[in-house]
């Protein structure tokens, strides 16, 4: 076989890899095996384009490869699950800066002897390249929490339509004049401008939707890189990674009750400037209760729903979670955990972190599956969980979370709440759930919180 044979039968199963991995990663169930399928997949693409008759030296592409195999390696060892996200993020802005950098270095090469069509694509490609990186960035400083601030000021959703449509009117200009070099690196610099402003006004509560419409991006100007270097497998993989975050996204959106549109021109997210505060939601409501109280509760309880949050995540409690259900199970109780769609910021966060703990598939209920079970759950115990289980969402259409599904915890019989404090989640607002008359708080770490209850229950 000719190596321009291996390279074709290498990307066509690699190709097919690539879209039954995807297809796997639709249950939890088939998730991993999806995963192992489409790394897989990746790694036949690369062994397949190293075999490409354009590439002269190895040398520099070695040195890339254990370079970036190093930091790949120390990432997936060291990044902990709470930070996914923003991992997912400065990963897109990687992506992005790649493909990026590919246009601009074929337009530097090639700028005046570009036809129409290849200059359409790297357009295409440094445009949308550029804003998901400085998008990408800017998410993962929200994420990390760098950048705490929604900046928003009169006329931001129509000065971002303003500079995008001059960025599309530059495409078109180098469409038919493609020799134009300042106009090229002008574009540049205005999509990174652009991804700036774009995500500058949006909350952290709505990164997840964000974060996944920058991959679409980052998966279309990957297929554009296709386009331009003539590589049949970037243009299969990116268009994949293209539909597939755009779909995640109107599907995310319809899960946060979030208009596409605004997610586009940086509209949504913004807290109101006023709303009751802090002190009018809890002032003398609240019910702290001790770990023996509440195993009291649980005790007696015949139906008990686990509602797993951020916090959660963040003491690394799924396995204590999973020790508190088995012994709620041994004493006849009905265990079920309730997974709202962007719990702990991403989607899946939940179902892979309970996954880790081997809590069986099947006991984790999607929102429309586990709602209309709770005015028949005993309890409902909240782990770290704020804005998702915030009943705001469906009384008051001021709220920045209004009209999101949530979570119906506070129709429980007794809710239990374990939070650190009474701070708010990513949406910065209050939560009458921690105030309602069925609900008891446990201040504490998750972790320890759960530890205290599994030692009261097994003590009662």
């Amino acid at each position: 076989m000719t190596s321009g044979g291996f390279i074709q039968w290498a990307y066509l199963i690699a190709s097919i890899l690539f879209i039954l991995g995807l297809k796997d990663l639709n249950s939890a169930r088939t998730a991993r095996r999806g995963m192992f399928l489409a790394e897989f997949g990746m790694a036949l693409a690369i062994v397949g384009t190293l075999f490409h008759h354009e590439i002269i030296s190895y040398q520099w592409i070695i040195v890339g490869m254990v370079v970036g195999s190093a930091i790949g390696t120390g990432i997936a060892l060291w990044t902990p699950m709470t930070a996914m996200p923003q991992r997912t993020a400065l990963s897109h802005a990687f992506g992005a800066l790649a493909v990026t950098l590919v246009g601009i270095s074929e337009y530097h090469r090639h700028g005046s002897e570009l036809g129409s069509i290849k200059m359409t694509a790297i357009g295409f490609e440094v445009m949308m390249g550029a804003l998901t990186v400085t998008g990408s960035l800017m998410a993962f400083a929200k994420l990390q929490e760098l950048i705490t601030a929604q900046i928003a000021f009169r006329g931001q959703i129509a000065s971002n339509v303003a500079l995008f449509g001059g960025m599309v009117g530059i495409w078109f200009f180098l469409i038919a004049v493609p020799a134009t070099g300042p106009l090229f690196y002008l574009l540049v610099g205005l999509a990174l401008v652009f991804g700036i402003l774009l995500v500058l006004p949006i909350g952290a509560a709505d990164m997840p939707v964000v974060i996944s419409l920058l991959n679409s991006y980052a998966g279309l100007a990957a297929a554009a890189t296709g386009f331009v270097i003539s590589n049949e497998i970037l243009i299969i993989a990116g268009t994949l990674d293209g539909a597939s975050g755009f779909v995640l996204s109107i599907l995310m959106c319809k899960a946060m009750n979030r208009s596409l549109t605004n997610v586009l021109f940086g509209g949504m997210g913004i807290a109101p400037t006023s709303g009751p505060t802090a002190d009018q939601v809890y002032g003398g409501k609240v019910k702290a209760a001790t770990a023996e109280e509440i195993a009291m509760v649980l005790e007696t309880a015949r139906s008990v729903v686990i509602v797993p949050g951020y916090g959660m995540a963040v003491s690394q409690a799924q396995h204590a979670v999973r020790d508190l259900a088995i012994l709620l199970e041994s004493r006849g109780a009905e265990v079920a955990f309730a997974i709202h769609p962007v719990a702990g910021r991403m989607p899946g966060h939940m179902n892979v972190l309970l996954a880790e703990a081997d809590i069986p598939y099947d006991k984790l209920k999607e929102m429309d599956e586990i709602n209309p079970v709770f005015e028949q759950t005993d309890v409902a115990l909240v782990i770290g969980a704020n804005d998702v289980v915030n009943p705001v969402a469906r009384t008051d259409p001021s709220s920045p979370i209004a009209g999101m599904p949530i979570l119906d915890v506070d129709k429980a019989k007794t809710v239990v709440v374990i939070k650190r404090s009474l701070s708010p989640g990513f949406a910065g607002i209050p939560n009458p759930l921690f105030a309602a008359d069925n609900t008891l708080m446990y201040f504490a770490d998750g972790k320890k919180a759960i530890l205290d209850l599994i030692s009261a229950l097994k003590a009662a």
